[in-house]
């Protein structure tokens, strides 16, 4: 269970939190142009777009849950589990794996209209990356210059979504979640009014009431609706650490502690890490469960014109600063 958030002030961020309840060894990875990418099905391409974010390296490959490129594009994969359909392959159209989707899209595509036209062309398939790891059930969230769209890969096919709130959680799919919010467009930022009964005396006895019914759990829809409802009623300057701050504010709405999403058998899904990338800077900022000081890596201080992958193991250890 995740989010993925958009935000907007002089410069474009873009990020996401991983709820799971395992990690399986992420690192800040940085792919330069000139890293060499063997696609399954559609061969190889060695001159491409640099991209950094958040990956799993298996076979010296960068498994990508989110990350960005040098032309100002995001992408993140989160959960869809019972909804995601892939298809066989296609002669007709370049069938592209669901571990490669994000590198497809990034290495080659700058804005939100190019990623569209790719994928018009593409047809996402079902093989796992090895024996160890399966095939994830997933839908996407493309976010750049402005603008996102949601991709869901359906039993109908490869669906387009325009997402005018910039936000994605998990289940339902995202037509659902767009037409739920329905349900609290009442919720105000202000003090209500009494629209129970103009026949009885209520009033309001502390700040905040414009949000009663907001919901508080855990749940995809309601992460959604709680993400969006913050988000959108944002208020933040515009200097690099200011929109960085409140970006992590925001993701902090939703972010879940250990112990109150029980798995069973000693698990509990928590929030791994929590990102924010400012497009246009290059840059990756990130908190983990342990660590909540804001650590960054940026990804123009790396020659991006290498071929080898460049890789940072997240800083994890909570970092107090005392003042005496």
């Amino acid at each position: 269970m995740c989010t993925a958030a958009t935000y907007e002030t002089k410069d474009f961020y873009f990020g996401r939190t991983l709820d799971y309840e395992i990690s399986y060894g992420d690192e800040i990875v940085i792919t330069p142009r000139n890293y060499c990418f063997n696609f399954r099905n559609v061969g190889i391409i060695n001159n491409h777009y640099a991209i950094i974010g958040m990956a799993h390296v298996v076979e010296n490959y960068p498994l990508y849950y989110d990350a960005i490129n040098e032309k100002g594009l995001g992408m993140a994969g989160l959960n869809f589990v019972g909804n995601a359909v892939y298809k066989e392959v296609d002669k007709y159209k370049y069938n592209i794996a669901t571990f490669e989707f994000i590198s497809w899209i990034l290495c080659q595509c700058g804005t939100i209209e190019e990623a569209k036209e790719q994928l018009n062309l593409m047809n996402l398939t079902n093989p796992p990356f090895n024996e160890e790891l399966p095939t994830p059930q997933l839908h996407w969230i493309i976010a750049g210059h402005g603008k996102s769209i949601t991709v869901e890969s359906t039993q109908t096919g490869i669906n387009v979504y325009d997402n005018p709130v910039g936000i994605l959680t998990n289940n339902p799919p995202f037509n659902e979640q767009m037409f739920n919010l329905n349900n609290y467009m009442a919720l105000t930022t202000g003090q209500p009014q009494n629209n129970f009964c103009s026949k009885l005396p209520l009033h309001t006895y502390c700040r905040g009431m414009g949000a009663l019914g907001l919901p508080g759990d855990l749940s995809s829809p309601s992460r959604f609706v709680r993400a969006s409802f913050v988000k959108m009623n944002s208020i933040c300057g515009d200097s690099e650490m200011e929109s960085v701050n409140q970006f992590f504010h925001i993701l902090g709405a939703v972010e879940q502690q250990k112990g109150c999403c029980n798995l069973g058998d000693g698990k509990y899904e928590i929030t791994y890490y929590t990102s924010c990338c400012n497009t246009q800077k290059g840059i990756y900022y990130y908190t983990t469960y342990e660590n909540h000081q804001i650590s960054a890596v940026n990804m123009y201080h790396e020659n991006l014109n290498c071929s080898r992958l460049i890789r940072y193991s997240p800083i994890k250890k909570e970092q107090i600063r005392f003042q005496n």
